[in-house]
C-alpha cells in the first residue's frame, strides 16, 4: 500500500498477546488430521489385506477336500503315473498354503490352532501317500473312508482359518466406529477453531470494509496478535488512515488528471484534423496551406511556414505561411540550404529552438524585424530523406515541453507520409500514361507501321515501272497498293476496336460476346461462344490481356484463313481456358520461324508472357487452326506482379 510521504503510522495500544502464525496452526492440525487418516488407511488396508489373503487360503483348503474325492476316483481307474500327477499336484496346493501368495495375495492366518491342525493334514496325508504308492488298487470303501477322515480333518482347518478371519473382521469394525468417533470429533474441532482462527476474524475484517465503504475512514480494527490476521488488520489500519490522509486531495487529483485527458484528447484531435487533411488534400501546396494553419494553432505560434526542399537539399522553397509577414514572406519565397537559420542542412536535421537576439548576425533579418524573438525549426523527414522543415515564430521566449515537443514532431511525420504519399501517386499517374503510350506505340508497329512499310515498298515499285513504261507492273503495284491500303484501314479500325475494349470486374463473358459480335459483323463470319465450367473471375489487366489475344487470333482469321465460321471455347475450372478454332485453311505451324510476327504470334506469345499464361497454336493445311490460351492458377493470377509472371512450359503437340 502506497502511504503518503511524510506519513507516521499511529501507535495502536491494544495488548498483544504473542501467539502461534495463524500457518502454522492450520498446518498442524491438517498435519495431524492427515497422519491420523494415512494410519488408518493403512491400517484398513493392511486388515483387508489379511482377510483377502485368509479367503484365498480358505478356498485353497476347500480345493483339497475336492483333490482328495478325485485321488480316490483317479486310483480306481487311472494308471500309477496319472495317480502320481494327482499327488504331485496335491504338494502343490499345500505347499502354496504354508508359504503363502502375497501377489493373490493368499496366506494363511497362522495362529496355534491353525499351525497344528495343518500339520495333522500333512501327517495324514504322507501316510496316505505312502500306501497308495505300492502301485495296487487300493479298497475302495477304505479309501472312501480314509479320504472322508481327511476331508474331515481339512474342515478343521478351514474352520480354525475362519475363526481367526472373523477375529480379524471385528477388529477392523471396531477401528471402523472408533474412526468415525475420531472424525467426527474432528470435524467439531475443525469448526471451532476454524471460527476462532479465521471466520470471526474475517468477518471482523468485512464489517470493517463495509464501514468504510460507507465512509466512516476513521474505522480502525484492534491488533491483538501477530499471525496473519494480526498484520493484515494493522496493514487495515494503515490504509483506513492513508485513505483519510488523501481525501482533501482526491478532488485536486481528479481535476488535474481530467485536465491532462482534455489536453491529450486535444492533441489527438490535432492528429485525427493532420490525417484528415492528408487523405483528402489533392495537391502538395493545398496540403501545405491545411497543415500550416493547424500546426501554428496547435503549438500557439505567431506564425508558421513549410518549406519544401528539393531532393539534392540544395534550397528550399516556401510552400505555405500563416501568420508571416508580407515582406517576409517575398523576400524568403527560396533559401539556399545553411544560408539562414531556417532551412537546415540534411546532415544536421533536427528539431531545435532558435532565440533570435538584437546581437545575432543574420543573412536575413526579415524575422527579427517583424519582432519575433523565438524559433522553432522542425524537418520534415522520410525514410532518411528530408523533404522539407516547419518553421515555427513567436514574438516572446519559448520553451516547450517534450509533450508538446512529440505532438508537434508527429503532426510533421503525418506531413511527410502525405507528401511522399502524393509523391507516389503523381510517378503511378505518369507510369500508368507512360504503359498507355509504350502499348499505343507496340500496337501500332506491330500493325499499322508494317502496312505502311509494305505500301512504301509498293510505292517505289509503283514509280520505278512507271519510269520505264511497264504497264503490267504499273497495273499489278496498283492493285498491291489498294490492297494494302485496305487492310490497312482495317488494321486502323481494329485498332481502335481493341482500345475501345472495357472488361467488367465480375465476368468476362459480356466483353467477349461484344467482341465475337463486332467480328461478325465487320467480317461477315459466323461466331460462336460456349463458356464452361465455373470459377473465379479474372482480375481486371488480366481480362484486359485475354481480350486482346482473343482478337489477335480474330484478326488473324480474318487475314489469312477464310473461314466460314469460328467458335470460342471457354473452359474456367479448373484453370481458365480459352481455344478460338476456325474451319479455315489452315497452315504449317513448323513453317513459322519462332521469331516471326506472321499471324501475330509473337503479339500474342508476348501479351501471354506479361501475365504468365501459354499460348499454344495447332493447324494443318485445309483443317482450320486452334489457337488455345491457358492461363495459369488463380492464386498466381491473384499475386502482386512487379515483375512478369514465369511463363509456363508450353506443352508439345
Amino acid at each position: 500500500m502506497h502511504v503518503k510521504s511524510g506519513f507516521i503510522a499511529p501507535s495502536y495500544t491494544a495488548p498483544m498477546r504473542t501467539k502461534s502464525p495463524l500457518t502454522f496452526k492450520l498446518l498442524a492440525m491438517g498435519g495431524g488430521f492427515l497422519l491420523v487418516a494415512l494410519a488408518s488407511i493403512g491400517l484398513t488396508l493392511w486388515v483387508a489385506w489379511k482377510l483377502e489373503g485368509g479367503a484365498a487360503a480358505v478356498n485353497e483348503a476347500g480345493r483339497l477336500r475336492m483333490n482328495m474325492l478325485r485321488m480316490v476316483l483317479v486310483q480306481q481307474t487311472e494308471s500309477p503315473e496319472e495317480v502320481q500327477r494327482h499327488a504331485r499336484q496335491f504338494d502343490a496346493s499345500l505347499e502354496l498354503l504354508r508359504t503363502g501368495d502375497p501377489s493373490r495375495p493368499l496366506f494363511v492366518p497362522w495362529g496355534a490352532d491353525t499351525r497344528e491342525r495343518f500339520e495333522e493334514i500333512r501327517t495324514t496325508w504322507g501316510g496316505l501317500r505312502k500306501e497308495w504308492a505300492v502301485g495296487l488298487p487300493p479298497d475302495r470303501a477304505r479309501s472312501l473312508a480314509q479320504a472322508d477322515s481327511f476331508v474331515h480333518k481339512v474342515d478343521g482347518f478351514v474352520e480354525a482359518i475362519e475363526i481367526q478371519i472373523a477375529g480379524w473382521t471385528a477388529v477392523l469394525h471396531i477401528f471402523q466406529l472408533s474412526m468415525m468417533a475420531v472424525a467426527i470429533a474432528a470435524a467439531i474441532t475443525f469448526m471451532a477453531v476454524s471460527y476462532l482462527l479465521v471466520l470471526n476474524p474475517v468477518s471482523q475484517l468485512q464489517q470493517a470494509q463495509a464501514r468504510l465503504r460507507q465512509g466512516d475512514l476513521g474505522v480502525r480494527l484492534p491488533v491483538e496478535a501477530d499471525d496473519e490476521f494480526g498484520q493484515l488488520s494493522a496493514g487495515f489500519n494503515l490504509m483506513a488512515h492513508a485513505l483519510q490522509a488523501s481525501h482533501e486531495e482526491l478532488e485536486q487529483k481528479v481535476r488535474e488528471k481530467t485536465a491532462n485527458i482534455a489536453v491529450q484528447n486535444q492533441r489527438l484531435a490535432a492528429l485525427y484534423e493532420v490525417s484528415a487533411l492528408a487523405s483528402s488534400a489533392t495537391g502538395l501546396e493545398a496540403l501545405a496551406q491545411g497543415f500550416v494553419k493547424q500546426i501554428r494553432r496547435v503549438a500557439g505560434a505567431d506564425a508558421a511556414a513549410v518549406r519544401w526542399s528539393d531532393e539534392a537539399n540544395e534550397r528550399y522553397v516556401l510552400l505555405a505561411g500563416d501568420g508571416m509577414p508580407v515582406a517576409m514572406t517575398e523576400e524568403e519565397h527560396c533559401l539556399h540550404t545553411g544560408a539562414c537559420m531556417c532551412g537546415q542542412p540534411q546532415s544536421q536535421a533536427r528539431t531545435r529552438v532558435i532565440p533570435i537576439v538584437p546581437s545575432t548576425t543574420l543573412a536575413f533579418p526579415h524575422c527579427r524585424d517583424a519582432g519575433f524573438q523565438t524559433m522553432v525549426a522542425i524537418p520534415v523527414q522520410m525514410q532518411q530523406r528530408l523533404l522539407g522543415e516547419i518553421n515555427l515564430f513567436f514574438r516572446s521566449p519559448t520553451a516547450h515541453t517534450d509533450e508538446v515537443r512529440d505532438l508537434l514532431e508527429a503532426m510533421t511525420r503525418h506531413l511527410a507520409s502525405a507528401m511522399e504519399g502524393l509523391r507516389a501517386t503523381a510517378l503511378e499517374r505518369e507510369a500508368a500514361v507512360a504503359e498507355e503510350r509504350s502499348l499505343l506505340a507496340r500496337e501500332l508497329h506491330d500493325s499499322i507501321a508494317q502496312s505502311l512499310a509494305f505500301l512504301k515498298i509498293q510505292t517505289q515499285l509503283l514509280r520505278d515501272a512507271v519510269a520505264k513504261g511497264d504497264v503490267v507492273a504499273r497495273d499489278r503495284s496498283m492493285g498491291e497498293l489498294d490492297v494494302g491500303v485496305r487492310e490497312c484501314y482495317a488494321d486502323v479500325r481494329e485498332l481502335l476496336v481493341h482500345f475501345r475494349t472495357r472488361t467488367s470486374e465480375e465476368d468476362i463473358e459480356a466483353a467477349l460476346r461484344a467482341t465475337l459480335s463486332k467480328f461478325e459483323h465487320q467480317t461477315g463470319i459466323a461466331t460462336t461462344l460456349t463458356m464452361a465450367g465455373h470459377g473465379l473471375p479474372l482480375p481486371p489487366d488480366v481480362q484486359i490481356q485475354v481480350l486482346h489475344m482473343v482478337q489477335e487470333a480474330l484478326s488473324n482469321v480474318r487475314k489469312h484463313s477464310g473461314a466460314t465460321r469460328v467458335e470460342l471455347h471457354v473452359h474456367r475450372h479448373p484453370r481458365w481456358r480459352f481455344e478460338v478454332l476456325d474451319n479455315g485453311t489452315g497452315f504449317r505451324v513448323d513453317a513459322v520461324p519462332p521469331d516471326s510476327l506472321h499471324v501475330g504470334l509473337g503479339i500474342m506469345r508476348e501479351r501471354a508472357q506479361r501475365i504468365g499464361a501459354v499460348v499454344q497454336v495447332e493447324s494443318s493445311p485445309g483443317e482450320g487452326a486452334r489457337v488455345c490460351i491457358e492461363l495459369p492458377t488463380m492464386a498466381a493470377l491473384q499475386a502482386p506482379r512487379e515483375t512478369p509472371l514465369p511463363v509456363l512450359a508450353e506443352s508439345e503437340h
